[in-house]
């Protein structure tokens, strides 16, 4: 259908302003929904890895620095995956690039099975972080361009909650069925389950209204906010029309003048979190194994710290549309900051499970608030590449961050590696209080 020019101005709005004056519909939670599986999916990718590990230490008798490099090498690939698929995003669609995420990580990850030495399993890996890089920030990009204003922050940790779930689900993965006879290689079989669902992504979710219009396709534009308004019940109005972008974007534009303090404050923050949660993570089972528990209980200890993230997400999406962005993020990176370092401390099962649970909810509700924040701070034409970069820069540190975790067991035990874990959560507290505070604001189109 052609652009509806404006009748009447008084009762004229934009796509953007009509999607923000919808309530919480059908047709948000489908797309929550839907994006959400192939979030909970990407988890479940990363989480079976740190058991997969562990199992594979005695069945290979991997060295420290061997699974240190399989751990980070697939952190490689999804830092290049992060800043290209934010990129591609801005370019081709959240969707298309979405869909393309999930059925590269689901094939390299099935393909995983297969693998008979360490050096076929790290050119996997790196293909499967490749996938799971750029997923992330696409699918929060997608989802808060539909949320209405008001809820959106709430919208986006409700997504990011979907990762406790896949976690939960490798945890139980990895307790059920890592420890049987070949069980590593069924639970990597698993995990082709993505490439599957990459067909209900492409088919399924709607694109972006905001990057339909940008990229001039005004009837696709037209179509996703009716489908919108009808499943609210909510009569149409007249758009007001919104020029198309005259150029792709790029990564230098996240450094201009009036983005390059955010851009500075969101790396720093992505860079600390992302360090202190992968290098305790996925470390902990192993962690655990060598503290003296038998790798049955070591994973049984790791599923119950895992479900304490749920808790947590909860939280956050009470608190951040309470509270707002910054005071919710600094609250949970500084109780965080605490769990890691009385983790370190604990020396009894008991102080073990409370310090990781606290730690495990905290730590994931700071991720959901994280992710709410993200896309919030750039404009409509860039959103998806600020979002990609932040998320690439952080995945430098969680690179570094599995890498760092033999050499600081050897120096100092639990007690350095979890206080090295706290400072890093401390980095992040500092960098969120020069990010913007965007509660009940419209996202920002150029």
């Amino acid at each position: 259908m052609p652009e509806t020019p404006a009748a009447d101005p008084a009762t004229s709005l934009t796509r953007t302003e009509r999607l923000d004056r919808l309530p919480f519909t059908r047709e948000h939670g489908k797309l929550l929904g839907g994006s959400g599986i192939g979030w909970a999916l990407d988890a479940m990718d990363v989480g079976l890895i740190s058991f997969i590990m562990a199992a594979l230490v005695s069945e290979w008798s991997l060295s420290g620095s061997e699974v240190s490099w399989i751990l980070s090498i697939g952190f490689a690939g999804m830092a290049i995956g992060a800043s290209v698929g934010g990129l591609l995003a801005d370019r081709i669609g959240r969707r298309q690039v979405f869909a393309l995420t999930l059925l590269v990580y689901g094939l390299a990850t099935g393909a995983s099975a297969l693998a008979g030495g360490v050096g076929v399993l790290l050119v996997l890996r790196f293909v499967t972080g490749l996938g799971l890089g750029a997923e992330l920030p696409v699918a929060s990009t997608l989802v808060s361009e539909f949320a209405p204003t008001k809820i959106r922050g709430r919208v986006v940790v409700l997504l990011e909650a979907f990762w406790a779930i896949g976690w939960v689900a490798a945890a139980t993965i990895g307790y059920l069925v890592v420890p049987l006879e070949d069980g590593w290689r069924w639970a990597f079989a698993i995990g082709v389950v993505p490439a599957i669902y990459a067909l209900v992504v492409r088919r399924g979710l709607p694109e972006s209204v905001r990057f339909l219009e940008r990229k001039g396709r005004v009837e696709e534009a037209e179509a996703a906010v009716r489908r919108f308004e009808e499943s609210a019940g909510v009569a149409p109005v007249a758009s007001t029309p919104v020029p198309a972008e005259p150029a792709p974007p790029r990564w230098r534009e996240l450094w201009r003048p009036d983005l390059r303090r955010r851009t500075a404050a969101l790396w720093a923050v992505w860079f600390g979190i992302n360090f202190a949660y992968y290098g305790a993570f996925l470390w902990l089972p192993t962690i655990l194994l060598g503290s003296g528990f038998t790798i049955v209980k070591s994973f049984e200890y790791t599923l119950y710290i895992t479900l304490a993230q749920l808790p947590g997400y909860a939280l956050a999406a009470f608190l951040i549309e309470r509270w707002g962005r910054r005071p919710t993020l600094i609250t949970f990176l500084a109780v965080s900051a605490g769990a890691a370092f009385a983790f370190g401390q604990a020396d009894s099962l008991a102080a073990i499970l409370v310090a990781g649970m606290v730690l495990s909810a905290f730590n994931l509700g700071a991720w959901g608030a994280l992710y709410a924040i993200t896309p919030e701070v750039y404009p409509t034409s860039m959103r998806g590449t600020g979002a990609g970069a932040a998320a690439a820069f952080g995945r430098l540190a969680s690179i570094a961050a599995p890498l760092s975790v033999p050499p600081l067991l050897a120096a100092g035990g639990n007690a350095l590696t979890f206080g090295v874990f706290a400072a890093a959560f401390g980095l992040a507290m500092l960098a969120t209080l020069f990010l913007p505070e965007l509660r009940n604001k419209a996202l920002t189109e150029s």
